[in-house]
């Protein structure tokens, strides 16, 4: 069963209510990339007037964490997954509508085919690149995921 747009913002909805009440929407994904789209409104603003950093955050990790539960759906084995480490860099003020792109589908075939070969816990970093509606950067996001065959 193919992960789509409709059923990760429903899912998003009932298991990660913050970042749905926060305006966190799937856009589109396939086998190569997710792109997750917010808004910025009242209730993710931060002081100075802009989206609040962990917003944009919830964001870029649903763009790669989408991504990497496609494809261990694909694979049809237990696979289990987890952040293990984080960094972002924040280029400009984050208003008006941002979309967080991951293109690393590619990567994350070649790091679950390994760890399936091997039964070992493997780690990718992927990226998710927040852009306005301009075109211009706003942030860029890495995640460091953990995979490991289930036994």
């Amino acid at each position: 069963m193919a992960l789509t747009p409709k059923k990760l913002n429903t899912y998003t909805m009932f298991k990660l209510p913050s970042a749905y009440l926060c305006g966190v929407r799937t856009k589109y994904i396939d086998t190569e990339k997710c792109i997750v789209g917010v808004k910025f409104r009242w209730i993710n603003q931060n002081p100075f007037k802009s989206m609040f950093w962990a917003v944009q955050g919830m964001a870029a990790e649903f763009s790669t964490g989408a991504l990497m539960i496609s494809k261990i759906q694909d694979s049809g084995k237990r696979i289990s997954m987890l952040v293990t480490s984080n960094k972002a860099t924040f280029t400009k003020k984050a208003l008006g509508k941002i979309t967080f792109t991951c293109t690393d589908g590619k990567a994350v075939d070649e790091v679950l085919k390994k760890a399936i070969e091997t039964g070992e816990g493997k780690t990718l970093w992927m990226e998710s690149v927040g852009v306005n509606e301009e075109g211009v950067v706003v942030s860029t996001f890495g995640f460091e995921w953990s995979v490991k065959l289930k036994s």
